[in-house]
């Protein structure tokens, strides 16, 4: 399960980065949670788990997916189950 990120927290000036690159990877890892790099005060970078880089990604192909589904079922972009299976080569 994700866990949301905690800005209080969860910010890291580069500099930190810098100096002590172990510390920061290791609040990622112990809190699942991205931390968010600032240089002079700006957020310019995330850091977070390949894991959670992944979950996310696939995440937001399948919504991509799902939508693009409905989309073409509202347009009439839709084939019988029967012609699906033959198609994927299912019967």
């Amino acid at each position: 399960m994700k866990t949301a990120p905690k800005f209080s927290e969860d910010v890291v000036p580069v500099s930190d980065l810098k100096v002590n690159p172990g510390k920061v990877l290791r609040r990622v890892d112990e809190t699942r949670r991205p931390v968010l790099l600032t240089s002079r005060g700006r957020g310019v970078a995330v850091v977070q788990s390949v894991k959670e880089y992944e979950a996310g990604s696939e995440e937001r192909d399948f919504l991509k997916a799902v939508v693009q589904g409905l989309i073409d079922v509202e347009q009439g972009k839709t084939v019988s189950l029967a012609v699906a299976i033959k198609r994927l080569g299912l019967d």
